[in-house]
C-alpha cells in the first residue's frame, strides 16, 4: 500500500498529464451529474470550491446554480491560515488569490455552517466508501468535522482520481457521496 503522500503525488501527476479538453468534458458530464442530485434539487445554500488546476472545474456548476436561484458560498482560508469558512460568493471577477494560491472572493462575508444545505468537496483521490485524500494540510477534514452531521457532502473527481482504497487516520473525514466521471 502507498502512502498517502506517494499516492497524492502520483494522481497530481496524472492530473496535470490530462487533456484540457478531456477535463472539461468530464467536468460538464459531472455536472449533470450534480443537477441531478437530490441533494443539490433541495438545497437552497451550497458550498463549492473554486477549482485549482487539475481540479473537476466548479465554474459552469456555480453559474448554473446561481441561475437557479441558489446561494453560493465558497471556502476562504481564515484563522492564522488553519480553518475554512464558507463566504458569499457573487462573482468571480471579485476574487483574489489566497494563502495557498486559491482563489476567493475579495470581499468575505461569511455565513454559518448550520445554514449550508450541501458542500461540494474537491479532493486528490477518493474511493467509493467516500474516504477522501486531500493535499496534505487538513483543511477539508476540519471543515467537514465542524458542519452539521446531516449536512450533505460530495466530492467532485475525474476516474482517475478513483481509487479501490484510500488510506485513512482518525482525523480524516468522508465525504456522503462522490460524483465522477
Amino acid at each position: 500500500m502507498l502512502t498517502k503522500q506517494e499516492l497524492r503525488s502520483r494522481i497530481l501527476l496524472k492530473l496535470k498529464r490530462q487533456k484540457e479538453e478531456d477535463r472539461k468534458n468530464k467536468s460538464r458530464l459531472i455536472k449533470d451529474k450534480l443537477l441531478r442530485q437530490r441533494e443539490f434539487k433541495k438545497a437552497k445554500r451550497v458550498m463549492f470550491y473554486i477549482a485549482m488546476q487539475g481540479e473537476v472545474d466548479t465554474q459552469e456548476m456555480i453559474e448554473t446554480a446561481k441561475r437557479l436561484g441558489k446561494i453560493i458560498a465558497v471556502p476562504v482560508c481564515v484563522k492564522n491560515r488553519t480553518s475554512l469558512r464558507p463566504a458569499l460568493f457573487k462573482s468571480h471577477a471579485h476574487l483574489k488569490k489566497g494563502p495557498y494560491g486559491i482563489y476567493e472572493p475579495v470581499i468575505s462575508r461569511f455565513i454559518g455552517l448550520k445554514d449550508l444545505d450541501l458542500v461540494i468537496t474537491p479532493g486528490v483521490a477518493f474511493d467509493k466508501k467516500g474516504n477522501r485524500l486531500g493535499r496534505g494540510k487538513g483543511y477539508y477534514d476540519r471543515f467537514l468535522s465542524r458542519i452539521p452531521k446531516d449536512t450533505p457532502s460530495i466530492g467532485l473527481a475525474y476516474n482517475l482520481q478513483i481509487l479501490p482504497r484510500v488510506p485513512t487516520t482518525p482525523h480524516d473525514v468522508s465525504v456522503k457521496k462522490i460524483l465522477f466521471a
